[in-house]
């Protein structure tokens, strides 16, 4: 069987003396975590590694021992260093010796208790431990034939990465320490921090101490009775701008708690979610800075009123076609003719609407422009607001012309039916057979040619405001599909894989150093990061759209059948 020896490349130029690391006996393997050096007391060492089992949960040992003949010259340290393993009491008891002036290594094992000693084949792995220690290893997300497979292979190596994490606390001890026990590994030479890290860490619990107050205090005046009376919560439900408020508002509580992440999963969400509220506020005041630069919220509200008056004048344009013969279509000219006088009066109140607000416009877009500080996704939010409420009329003649529409072709199912024989039960939710008069018969063929015949108007009618309004849900789409874009991207972990591509492991690979008969089979285990593309998949924050997820078929039925496509959903529907 071959025994793997997974050795750190932190400890191949260490002093001589024993291993200690853990025994993976389900996959024959070792995995070496330190080098003790000479002296040492052996009574202490297991005094030492008794205390970091009971903190760190993981069974580590003295694997056995090592021996740098560069710096170790004497004779007899080779059989000093066999005596220890009578010591410690390990089976099998590895032997790792680095020759002077070569760089083939060798590689022993001693079975003292066993009584059939067989040879066995021995690779050794050097590993980074320190990429190893602040690596996380992802599972496989690809369900192909051979996903058992890579299951089990992904198991073995989460052992050996799980145990290297575990042993945080073996590598708290460096050379500058006084204790009775001298160890190798990776911050043997200092443990590695940074003091503006720490400085941080430090100014965080003040900070969210605050920010939690702050948060509790906001969250008590939404719940007060007073915003609860209607149709303040119908409102809010609908405006995009308060759903992307409550959403960082949920953020800002995952952020602020006080309860520490368990796992890696956890502490990369509140990562994320830090780092895009970070870059979100920061786009903000980026635009906000841009906006009150050379009076820009002036000459927006200017250019705003005149292509408002355009857009109604084109509205009238194409009422006063659609009153005429559009297209060379023969309409009914009765129904045409009122269809078309109600929405231009309606084109006329919404001139005079706009034409009362224009003198407060510019100081609305000025403390509109204020909210930028908020985040770009709430200034986005707001300019979907702003455009649902300047094409409001838009959306009352749709709503308007679907509901005829949608009357007319119920009102013309249930007619034909009749001619059938048929109808629809209410109850059971089904047609059923029935028998009519000839009264019934009469009127019911008198309601269908006369609804056959209007229709064609109506369809005309339902049709072009359709596809306005379909323009302009649209354009709210789009808006709406950036903020999710920033809400949902993980960036910090995007950040993570451009930089430190090793903290985001998909698996490993391995690298021959040297191979030679006769000779130590030696290899060097590197980490595969994960693609970008799983990143993304892996790490993508939940986001709260304000648009439904429809299918083009049910799109298409209701565009079909005169229902309408309202512009948001219920509210608590989370969309991952």
């Amino acid at each position: 069987m071959v025994l793997k020896v997974f050795f750190p490349s932190c400890c191949s130029s260490a002093e001589s003396g024993i291993l200690i690391g853990r025994w993976i006996s389900e996959q024959n393997s070792a995995v070496v975590l330190a080098v003790v050096h000479f002296p040492f007391i052996p009574v202490q060492v297991k005094q030492y590694l008794s205390e970091v089992q009971r903190v760190a949960k993981v069974s580590v040992s003295v694997l056995g021992s090592w021996s740098n003949s560069k710096q170790e010259k004497e004779g007899s340290l080779s059989e000093f260093l066999e005596d220890l393993g009578t010591i410690f009491c390990h089976e099998p008891w590895i032997q790792i010796s680095k020759e002077g002036g070569s760089k083939f290594w060798s590689c022993s094992t001693l079975q003292k208790h066993s009584n059939n000693p067989k040879e066995e084949e021995i690779i050794l792995v050097y590993y980074d431990q320190r990429k190893v220690m602040l690596s996380h290893l992802h599972p496989p997300l690809d369900t192909a034939t051979s996903a058992d497979h890579k299951a089990d292979d992904a198991s073995k190596l989460s052992a050996i990465f799980d145990t290297v994490a575990k042993s945080k606390i073996l590598f708290m001890t460096d050379r500058y320490d006084d204790g009775p026990i001298k160890l190798t590994h990776w911050q043997s030479d200092g443990v590695e921090a940074s003091i503006i890290v720490e400085l941080m860490k430090q100014a965080s619990v003040p900070a969210c101490m605050l920010l939690t107050f702050l948060l509790s205090l906001i969250s008590g005046i939404c719940r007060s009775r007073v915003l609860k009376f209607w149709p303040l919560p119908f409102l809010w439900s609908k405006l995009s701008t308060c759903e992307q408020l409550g959403h960082r508002l949920q953020h800002l509580q995952v952020i602020s708690s006080n309860k520490k992440a368990q796992t890696q999963t956890q502490l990369m969400r509140k990562a994320n979610i830090f780092v895009s509220l970070l870059i979100d506020v920061a786009l903000g005041i980026l635009l906000m800075s841009w906006l009150y630069r050379k009076n820009r919220i002036g000459h927006l509200a200017d250019t705003l009123i005149p292509m408002a008056d355009h857009v109604a004048e084109e509205l009238q344009d194409l009422l006063q076609w659609l009153m005429g013969a559009p297209a060379g279509l023969k309409m009914n000219r009765a129904l045409d003719q009122v269809l078309g006088r109600f929405f231009l009066y309606h084109i006329h109140l919404w001139i005079s609407y706009i034409h009362l607000m224009s003198p407060f416009i510019e100081m609305i877009l000025w403390y509109v422009g204020l909210s930028a500080c908020l985040g770009l996704t709430v200034a986005l939010c707001i300019l979907s607001d702003i455009i649902a409420l300047l094409t409001f009329h838009i959306y009352c003649f749709y709503v308007y012309g679907a509901r005829l529409y949608c009357l007319k072709i119920y009102g013309l199912s249930s007619l034909w039916r009749l001619f059938r024989g048929k109808k629809w039960n209410v109850l059971r939710q089904r047609v059923d057979s029935c028998s009519y008069d000839l009264d019934q018969l009469f009127i019911g063929t008198l309601l269908f040619t006369i609804l056959l015949f209007l229709l064609p108007t109506t369809a005309l009618y339902y049709l072009v405001f359709t596809l306005l309004r379909l323009l302009v849900v649209i354009v709210q789409g789009l808006i709406h599909l950036l903020v999710d874009l920033i809400d949902s991207l993980p960036l910090y972990s995007i950040i993570l894989r451009l930089c430190r591509s090793y903290r985001l492991a998909a698996g490993v690979k391995f690298r021959v150093l040297e191979q030679q008969d006769g000779k130590l089979l030696r290899l060097l285990m590197q980490i595969n990061p994960l693609s970008y593309g799983s990143v993304v998949q892996t790490y993508r924050l939940p986001t709260y759209s304000c648009y439904p997820k429809d299918s083009w078929t049910s799109l298409c039925k209701k565009l079909f059948l005169g229902e309408l496509i309202y512009p948001w959903k219920h509210k608590g529907e989370k969309q991952d």
